[in-house]
């Protein structure tokens, strides 16, 4: 049987950077000064070109990595015969001044555990994609750092001279590696650190605490939510679809795609994901972000924007970088921002609708209801019966899709509920209009002979986006023609443990050959909905093993071996996971943690 291949990296960040700590120690993934800049260390695409920041011991060793429990800090132990040390990574967050303290700062603590080991630092950070090295020189006790617009510094009570030299050294007491971007650190290194790190510490173990967490695999729920909490650009209150470019979905497939980008077509589901533990914060946030894209003078939403609401994202092509295993083309940008895809209108205000039912949000302080109602509805009123990229961006394939126009039906009836909420008769009358409309064209995917819904109108393709017409009670979940429609998709798209394809037609390069994981956990949660509840439950824990060693999940799983594939971490795949254990537990009567 082939080798699974899983990601060897764990990640750290302060929801201002991401950074890849690789069990070998070193940083193979850093962006600065954002998470959509050129690589500062980028071996995962380059180990000679990517640059790097690794401490490592002399001949072979054993490594192990795990996070403090709770947190977002990372350690990395590296065992040989002359000894053991540890490492810990982390990105500084934590609350002073009145506000959340989150810098270009990374710190690296490296503490002797056993023996005498022998230790060598090597730190040599690239820039413009791993075109140039960074020029280094040395100053009291940091390393100063240039090239193009970086300015970085490495502070160290390590002999400066170990690292230049790239000399190893016996490591007898902690050593302290803070690097910084963009600002020098003028203050005691290892107390600094220390302090950090206490801080940091308790920083994401009190975020935890304040989470709502229910009694079904809390610890995988916890560790999901983590990870979805640092993929959020705090700035702007963005949550991006994962920290890294062109790892592709399955080995030599040239499906390697750019997702340092914010799609508009997963709002529903992150929104869902943080209300179900209970954070408002990251949500208003979201919503802000939503709020100001919106409200810009332009003809429609474009599937995916950048962080700070970029509009114009180009993808180009990066020849000089070997790619991840071999893998090119290396994309930088996405050319997914041009195309049409009207579901997103309807995610936008489903994933509002809180703002307006659940009573801990105060309504009446929105001054701006019926602008953004009459905005949202005009947007559906166009689209409704246009064709589309769908879901999945087809770059060269549009129809009417059944999966369109379900969200164009849940955002209707959430835009009727918002409505009747603010008493404005008018835009409940036009909001019916669109529930109407848009179900005709979904009952038109409807192949009655097989009993399921067809992907698009004219279609005879299965697709797994049709499960939401399940989870979002379109179909009543205990009816027989829900259940039919999920035997239907089981039959056709589901794969051995759990997993689940997307499609099985071709598209515009060939036929995918890796399952899509956030598909596999609505396939749980469908199954919960139908009252299949021991099979949701088996069908989850089965799912669990597709993670890497920190319980980290990729995009694409390959169903032949297991293996890992797809920009990774996938915030989506955590926040799918999320949402199947909260359906599962609701089931289950599983009592809620606050």
């Amino acid at each position: 049987m082939t080798e699974r291949h899983t990601y060897q990296t764990g990640i750290i960040g302060n929801c201002a950077y991401l950074a890849h700590v690789n069990k070998n120690t070193n940083i193979d993934w850093l962006c600065w000064p954002r998470f959509d800049s050129s690589f500062v260390f980028g071996g995962l695409l380059d180990k000679d070109k990517g640059g790097e920041f690794s401490i490592l011991p002399a001949g072979d060793y054993i490594s192990r990595q795990y996070y403090l429990e709770n947190t977002n800090v990372l350690c990395t132990e590296i065992s040989n015969p002359e000894g053991k040390y540890r490492i810990i990574d982390f990105a500084p967050r934590f609350f002073q001044f009145e506000r959340y303290y989150k810098p270009l700062m990374l710190i690296r603590k490296i503490e002797p555990l056993d023996g005498n080991p022998r230790i060598k630092v090597t730190c040599k950070p690239v820039c413009d994609y791993g075109n140039k090295k960074q020029k280094g020189s040395r100053g009291s006790n940091h390393i100063h750092f240039t090239g193009d617009d970086e300015h970085m510094q490495l502070s160290t009570n390590i002999s400066l001279s170990h690292i230049e030299d790239a000399n190893y050294f016996a490591l007898n007491e902690p050593k302290y590696l803070i690097l910084t971007y963009g600002h020098d650190l003028n203050a005691a290194i290892e107390s600094t650190a220390e302090r950090f790190l206490r801080e940091t510490v308790k920083y994401w173990r009190t975020w935890i605490k304040h989470s709502t967490i229910a009694g079904f695999h809390q610890s995988l729920v916890i560790r999901s939510a983590l990870t979805l909490k640092i993929h959020q650009y705090e700035d702007t209150g963005a949550i991006i679809a994962a920290s890294t470019t062109s790892l592709p979905e399955s080995n030599g497939s040239g499906r390697n795609w750019d997702y340092r980008y914010c799609w508009m077509r997963d709002t529903y589901y992150v929104i869902t994901a943080l209300n179900h533990i209970g954070h408002f914060e990251e949500m208003e946030r979201y919503f802000s972000y939503i709020t100001d894209i919106s409200f810009r003078d332009e003809e429609r939403y474009q599937p995916l924007l950048g962080i700070a609401g970029e509009r114009v994202l180009t993808e180009r092509k990066l020849k000089h970088l070997k790619g991840y295993l071999g893998n090119t083309p290396i994309r930088i940008g996405n050319q997914a921002f041009e195309h049409v895809q009207n579901d997103i209108y309807g995610q936008v205000l489903v994933s509002m609708l809180p703002l307006y039912t659940d009573s801990r949000f105060i309504y009446s302080e929105r001054k701006d209801s019926e602008r953004w109602l009459d905005y949202l509805l005009k947007k559906i009123e166009r689209t409704i019966d246009e064709k589309d990229a769908g879901i999945w961006e087809f770059r060269n394939i549009a129809n009417t899709h059944c999966y369109t126009n379900l969200f164009q039906w849940a955002g209707a009836k959430a835009a009727l509920k918002m409505a009747k909420t603010i008493g404005n008769q008018l835009y409940a009358e036009r909001a019916q209009l669109l529930i109407d409309k848009a179900a005709q064209h979904i009952e038109d995917c409807y192949d009655p002979e097989r009993k399921v819904y067809n992907h698009a109108v004219g279609s005879s393709h299965l697709d797994a986006s049709t499960l939401q017409l399940i989870l979002m009670n379109y179909l009543d979940p205990h009816s027989q023609r829900a259940k039919d429609h999920l035997s239907a998709l089981e039959k056709e798209l589901k794969g051995k443990d759990g997993l689940f394809y997307r499609y099985l037609h071709t598209d515009d390069f060939g036929k995918p050959k890796t399952t899509f994981l956030i598909c596999a956990f609505w396939y749980v949660e469908a199954l919960a909905c139908v009252g299949r509840l021991d099979d949701a439950i088996e069908e989850f824990e089965q799912l669990i093993k597709y993670a890497n060693h920190l319980m980290l999940f990729s995009e694409d799983v390959d169903e032949n071996d297991g293996s890992q594939w797809g920009n990774f971490p996938q915030a989506y795949s955590h926040v799918g996971l999320m949402n199947a254990a909260h359906r599962i537990a609701i089931k289950l009567d599983k009592p809620v943690f606050l």
